[in-house]
């Protein structure tokens, strides 16, 4: 038997599309497992490993949403694609912030959503190879440990990563001594749809520097670039 693309949790209550875009998935050399309500979706998610989840967010009784929440408490890595009706800004940003990692709106492209399973899966795949060649990476007397997705700060208190945080770290650690442009770190953390502003990636820098830097306000590792984005200076 031929080695498949990936796993897939198909969730979508509207019948018609649910047959049409299994389907077109198993064509694309996908093994995937369709369900149509919120309470099967979570079941089915607790008995098999899935390397993407495909996530309608209006479902009957449990939507897509609390399914999301509910998944997140068990995996925080595997990529969720969520599709919906409602293409207000607000609803977008509520389901990345509520842990998906892409959204798209119907009625779509088949070829769009095909590509977009396609990349999560190749992205989630290149992180967790990353996280394994990279387990753990020392600044000064903190440490980053990738596997457990938490930090050591100056302190030595013990701080948990999300999973966003560690993708983050990972880049900068990746391209030390290098500058990485603003429109890359969107593209490498957040993915296709680029929802958050260059304002967010600031938090996250403001965070590195409170964990990491001695002097966070004169920082010495994490700098910023001014008009072009950011760099981890780092030298053994």
């Amino acid at each position: 038997m031929a080695e498949t693309k990936g796993n897939i949790l198909l969730v979508e209550d509207e019948e018609s599309l649910r047959v049409a875009l299994k389907l077109n998935l198993e064509m694309e050399g996908y093994e995937v497992s369709a369900v149509a309500d919120g309470n099967k979706a979570i079941a089915a998610f607790k008995q098999e490993y899935y390397d993407c989840i495909v996530l309608d967010i209006m479902l009957p009784g449990v939507d897509g949403i609390m399914v999301c929440e509910s998944i997140r408490l068990q995996n925080d890595k595997v990529p969720i694609l969520f599709l919906s009706a409602r293409n207000s800004g607000a609803d977008r940003v509520l389901g990345l912030k509520k842990g998906g990692d892409d959204y798209l709106t119907k009625p779509f492209n088949l070829e769009e959503l095909l590509l977009r399973v396609e990349k999560l899966i190749e992205k989630t795949k290149k992180i967790e190879h990353s996280a394994e060649a990279l387990h753990q990476f020392n600044i000064g007397p903190c440490q980053i440990d990738f596997h457990a997705q938490e930090c050591t700060d100056v302190k030595g208190t013990t701080h948990p990563l999300t999973k966003k945080e560690v993708q983050f770290l990972k880049l900068l650690v990746e391209n030390k001594n290098e500058v990485i442009t603003r429109e890359h770190i969107l593209k490498m953390v957040w993915g296709f749809n680029v929802f958050p502003t260059t304002r967010t990636i600031d938090n996250f820098i403001t965070t590195y520097r409170k964990y990491f830097e001695q002097d966070p306000k004169h920082p010495k590792y994490f700098l910023s670039v001014r008009g072009v984005g950011y760099k981890f200076s780092y030298h053994e």
